[in-house]
């Protein structure tokens, strides 16, 4: 076989990043230069088309999150874009693949590095704003749910905050294997989306009291699997609202870390309560994750059976606004930066 020639790809030696000084408001997100990373063994340097916003991205910014040691302090956890070198030991990867990945930060920039065994195809057709919505809430759900949760098909499954970019994945993953989704919503208009993007039921937990509505939806049952991103007051809800041998799994405590629970009906269901944080955990156990997700999961999206839901994309020089979107919780799906 002749040999391939592959044309270097142009690397400018600075780039355009959001990298806060000081915790704050959406304000501090302001476009700054800084040196472009160099991709380590084991990793690809992409040039960066777009990246997804997320939830532990406000936290960042708010200075609520801390970020692992050797973390870039530039914001970011999943991106989509160009592989424009790679690092040694990197076989897979060559420059001019189209890949997504997931990343300890570093996204809301023009470069970034990426562990090789974290990056993903972009599914074919699909636009790069769509693709960089899809590691970090494909990851965390894939995880939780089918790991942690044990998810098994015909199971029932209650996840809250139902249309935000966990809760559409959640939807769109418990329709892939078998499961039915009720979700909880903050508005009528939300619970309809949720029923469009595959929850059998919706609930608008600020009219009604979504762990009675579980438990009538389930015929008293109750759910099989809680996928939780609120805590605090909602965990002894959960916990009524499951069924026996039924399984908590938290993801986030918008409602604070601590909770009152009834260690007797824990006990008297058999329930399991468990969670996870998904920044901190090793290289390997994310790598594991994505070669099931590309098993599994992206040929749905290459089939056309699974599709992004991207609620709204901004340029990345208006990365504040792009935050100020998602605290104000106004949108479905994701919210993606446009960087190039």
């Amino acid at each position: 076989m002749p040999a391939v020639n592959i044309r270097p790809m142009t690397i400018a030696s600075q780039m355009t990043a959001i990298d806060p000084a000081a915790p704050g408001g959406p304000e501090v997100l302001q476009p700054v230069s800084r040196p472009v990373p160099q991709p380590g063994p084991g990793e690809v340097l992409v040039k960066v088309a777009a990246a997804g916003v997320n939830r532990p991205d406000v936290l960042q910014r708010l200075g609520l999150y801390p970020m692992p040691p050797g973390t870039p302090t530039i914001m970011g956890l999943e991106i989509a874009g160009t592989v424009v070198a790679v690092g040694s030991e990197v076989t897979r990867w060559r420059p001019g693949d189209a890949v997504c990945a997931l990343v300890a930060g570093g996204g809301y920039a023009e470069y970034c590095t990426a562990p090789a065994g974290q990056c993903l195809p972009v599914p074919a057709g699909m636009a790069m704003t769509d693709a960089a919505g899809l590691p970090e809430t494909w990851f965390t759900v894939w995880s939780n749910v089918m790991d942690r949760g044990r998810a098994r098909p015909g199971e029932t499954i209650l996840i809250h905050g139902g249309t935000s970019g966990i809760g559409i994945t959640a939807l769109q993953l418990a329709k892939e294997v078998g499961l039915t989704a009720i979700a909880t919503c903050g508005s009528d208009e939300k619970c309809a989306a949720a029923v469009a993007h595959g929850a059998a039921h919706a609930i608008n937990y600020k009219t009604q009291d979504f762990s009675a509505e579980v438990l009538a939806l389930t015929g008293g049952k109750g759910v099989d699997i809680v996928l939780d991103m609120v805590g605090g007051d909602y965990v002894p809800k959960n916990i009524a609202c499951m069924a026996d041998d039924g399984r908590h799994v938290s993801i986030a405590f918008q409602r604070g870390p601590t909770a009152e629970v009834n260690l007797a009906l824990v006990m008297r269901k058999r329930l399991v309560l468990t969670g996870s944080m998904l920044r901190p955990r090793p290289i390997a156990f994310k790598t594991a994750i994505a070669e099931v997700l590309e098993g599994v999961i992206w040929p749905a999206f290459e089939a056309g059976r699974l599709t992004p839901v991207t609620d709204k994309v901004f340029p990345l020089a208006e990365a504040a606004a792009a935050h100020a979107r998602m605290e104000a919780g106004a949108h479905v799906g994701k919210i993606v930066l446009a960087v190039s």
